[in-house]
């Protein structure tokens, strides 16, 4: 969904990575977690932190400041799991996403959203949706579709061609 197609408010989760300000969707967001248990999985990428116990299912857990180039996400009292359901190759999927810390639920109309800047092709803006701009600060919009996209996600397939972490190849938890 681009700029253009936010006709109407909506309401985002907005969650800190650093000092940057990031938002997702409400509609995709399942639940927020305090940091748990997170079980690593051999021979996956370092952004794959690796998996919890949700109730009874296996949710990956990807640490979004690697995959957004930041620095590994060390663990504070404000650290947290936010639990996102997205579509991978046309099936909804459940993954955690590591955040520093959850900020609120803000609700931004259509005129307080404007595109990502274009800055040149170094830089990746496709992942972001739009910038949020409320009172003095700006927020990253992700399209957290895209962030997990499947061509994102099948970094974690194995040389031998093993399922990728959101096709439901990880171990079952005991």
């Amino acid at each position: 969904m681009s700029v253009q197609a936010i006709t109407e408010a909506r309401q985002y989760l907005s969650f800190k990575l650093g000092s940057e300000v990031f938002a997702i969707d409400v509609a995709q967001v399942r639940e927020v977690l305090d940091l748990t248990t997170i079980t690593t999985v051999p021979r996956t990428p370092e952004f794959m932190a690796g998996v919890i116990n949700l109730r009874g299912s296996v949710v990956p857990v990807v640490d979004l400041r690697l995959c957004f180039d930041m620095t590994k996400t060390v663990s504070t009292r404000n650290t947290c799991i936010v639990v996102v359901e997205v579509m991978i190759d046309n099936e909804a999927t459940v993954i955690g996403a590591l955040a520093d810390s959850v900020e609120e639920v803000v609700d931004l109309e259509p005129d307080q959203i404007q595109p990502a800047p274009r800055i040149g092709t170094k830089i990746r803006t496709d992942f972001i949706r739009g910038m949020g701009k409320r009172e003095a600060q700006f927020i990253m919009i992700l399209d957290i579709d895209r962030v997990f996209s499947a061509e994102e996600i099948s970094v974690v397939r194995g040389v031998d061609g093993a399922k990728t972490v959101a096709e439901g190849a990880l171990p079952a938890l005991a």
